[in-house]
């Protein structure tokens, strides 16, 4: 007679699975959510209401986003490490990327289409599949390597023959891909690691330490005094918008952490993928800069194809995998 603990094993194995399964989805969600929103409200207020800087913007997040965190802590719902003469060691070089990955994700927002944006950010896919490569060894499928080549590929076709073409928006971009790969490849690796700063230690301490030089470059910019001429101040639905913007900041942080926490470096980037095919289209009639062509139109739908694609490699349901337990025999 078999021994009913076995089935109990592996009936807790599956719960397991399932647990974990939800996890990675339900981040992975959270995350997409997340990017969508403030792609599409960063877009309204840099483009739809001309405001005039967005490394001011991007200091509104990393403010938001301290706030939030040491208020938390100091009412008990989290906890993360004192300050100490090792805090920015532990965190390094996130404060760096952080700041970079903001000036040139809101620099790339602010001077491209939203779909021709959306299309450039594909290669930092690939740039997170080689970072993964040579510093966590991690070798993706073959599944995975052809939806990212349809990724990339159609990104290229999009951007061949763009009208709207923009020197410093392009360059923006391929920037914020190259910091948007270091982040979720180094992001993995410090969760991954047995210090106790914790995901919520490493939001906090880079933003804390970016904003010093954040401060910097907004004055030697020049942004200032644009800032503080701006017409729409006083305009309540602009409010509303940089208030979303700024709290957004904190909530996309924490999205990528947890996403990043529960999957990999390369599905965090990819994610981007279950806003995108969203985002794209609506960037055609949002912000009023998108111009069709063939070619774009073409690439377009060719890399939202490979992110769908993509999508259902990585998330489809797996069989459950099985335990070889040793068969109890009652005499």
């Amino acid at each position: 007679m078999v021994d009913p603990s076995t089935n109990d094993e592996e009936t807790l194995v599956e719960d397991s699975s399932i647990i974990t399964s939800f996890s990675k989805i339900s981040t992975a969600l959270f995350y997409a959510a997340a990017s969508m929103l403030i792609t599409v409200v960063n877009k309204s207020v840099l483009t739809s209401y001309g405001f005039p800087s967005f490394q001011f913007l991007a200091i509104c997040q990393m403010f938001m986003t301290i706030f939030v965190l040491i208020t938390a802590k100091s009412l008990g719902k989290l906890k993360f490490p004192d300050l100490n003469r090792h805090t920015f060691k532990d965190t390094f070089p996130m404060p760096l990327i952080y700041l970079g990955n903001m000036e040139f994700g809101l620099g790339g927002t602010k001077e491209l289409s939203l779909p021709m944006f959306t299309m450039l950010r594909r290669f930092s896919i690939l740039i997170t599949m080689l970072g993964e490569y040579y510093l966590l060894n991690i070798r993706p499928k073959f599944s995975v390597k052809i939806s990212v080549g349809m990724m990339v590929s159609g990104a290229i076709i999009a951007a061949s023959n763009d009208l709207g073409f923009n020197l410093n928006g392009y360059m923006f971009v391929l920037f914020n891909d190259f910091l948007t790969a270091a982040n979720g490849v180094f992001t993995k690796k410090k969760l991954n690691s047995k210090k106790e700063m914790g995901k919520y230690g490493l939001m906090y301490y880079s933003s804390l330490f970016m904003i010093p030089p954040a401060l910097i470059l907004l004055y030697f910019s020049g942004d200032l005094d644009k800032v503080y001429r701006f017409s729409y101040w006083l305009h309540t639905p602009f409010l509303i918008q940089i208030f979303i913007s700024s709290i957004m900041g904190f909530i996309l942080n924490y999205s990528i952490m947890l996403c990043t926490q529960y999957n990999s470096a390369l599905t965090t980037t990819i994610i981007g993928c279950l806003k995108n095919i969203f985002v794209t289209y609506m960037g055609m009639f949002i912000g009023g800069d998108y111009v069709y062509t063939l070619n774009n139109f073409i690439g377009i739908n060719i890399s939202v194809i490979g992110s769908i694609f993509y999508t259902y490699v990585t998330f489809r349901p797996s069989a459950p995998s099985q335990i070889k337990l040793p068969n109890t025999i009652n005499i």
